[in-house]
């Protein structure tokens, strides 16, 4: 290999921990770019200075690490190999800066959602979008934008997140991670909280939604007329908030039975 093309493949690896074929056919600019690529991927397979993650897509090895031991960014993978993805839910949350702890499935809402993807110790799930969204053409509503280490990624933001937490709790770990975490937001744009709401129109998620923004009234500015409308779309007669749940302790206010160990969240506890 010459001088050049390893300057300019270091150059290229330098900037692009993950990346596409088809990134670095466009960087070289050849008459035959894929061709070119490809071959290139070759020999820096054999030496170990790129690992491969899925079709189309690699990772740069860093100095000195096993090829076969080197996990990389699982966010960075999935960006790389579905642009077109909205990261969600717990992967939401770590983006946010708001996670409360490490969780290694990492979730992704896309047009043609597929089978997991095993990256070493971490798994990729495709989730489908949501169904209410995706009929109101509303796919987009309640993202944020922001760049992993180069990359732009689309992810869900505050609202969109507790929303869908609340929805799918087992993709946030499990509720008590989402409140730990959702606690953390600096800020909620109650009018975007609304209109999600309204997408969704779930009985139940408007009372989970009330109830959490109950709590929390004072640290994120919530009118008290803002909970009498949440509270007027709750459910006619109590729920479970946790799917498959017994006992616990009803909320009169929002109908919701809640698990007793929910209710001791961050010491509050609604237990005469």
């Amino acid at each position: 290999m010459s001088i050049n093309k390893k300057l300019f493949f270091d150059a290229f690896l330098a900037t692009h921990p993950v990346f596409r074929l088809d990134e670095l056919a466009q960087a070289r600019g050849d008459s035959s770019p894929l061709t070119a690529a490809r071959n290139q991927l070759k020999y820096h397979l054999r030496r170990g200075r790129v690992k491969r993650m899925a079709r189309m897509v690699y990772a740069t090895v860093p100095f000195g690490r096993s090829p076969q031991t080197f996990e990389p960014d699982p966010v960075q993978v999935a960006a790389a190999l579905r642009p077109d993805a909205i990261f969600s839910h717990h992967t939401a949350l770590e983006l946010l800066g708001a996670g409360h702890s490490l969780w290694k499935e990492y979730t992704l809402c896309c047009d043609d959602p597929g089978p997991v993807l095993a990256l070493g110790s971490h798994r990729l799930h495709f989730l489908a979008h949501p169904t209410a969204l995706r009929r109101r053409r509303l796919t987009r509503l309640g993202l944020r934008h922001g760049e992993r280490q180069g990359r732009e990624v689309a992810f869900t933001g505050p609202e969109r997140t507790l929303v869908d937490g609340f929805r799918q709790p087992r993709w946030v770990g499990d509720l008590e991670e989402l409140l730990n975490s959702a606690a953390g937001f600096g800020v909620l744009d109650l009018d975007l909280l609304q209109r999600l709401l309204t997408a969704y129109d779930q009985q139940l998620i408007w009372a989970a939604v009330g109830w959490f923004l109950e709590r929390h009234q004072a640290s994120f500015s919530v009118p008290d007329k803002y909970l009498a409308r949440l509270e007027a779309k709750h459910p006619p007669r109590p729920r479970y908030l946790e799917r498959g749940e017994r006992g616990g302790h009803l909320v009169p206010r929002w109908n919701l039975i809640l698990p007793r160990h929910l209710l001791r969240w961050e010491g509050q506890d609604d237990q005469p």
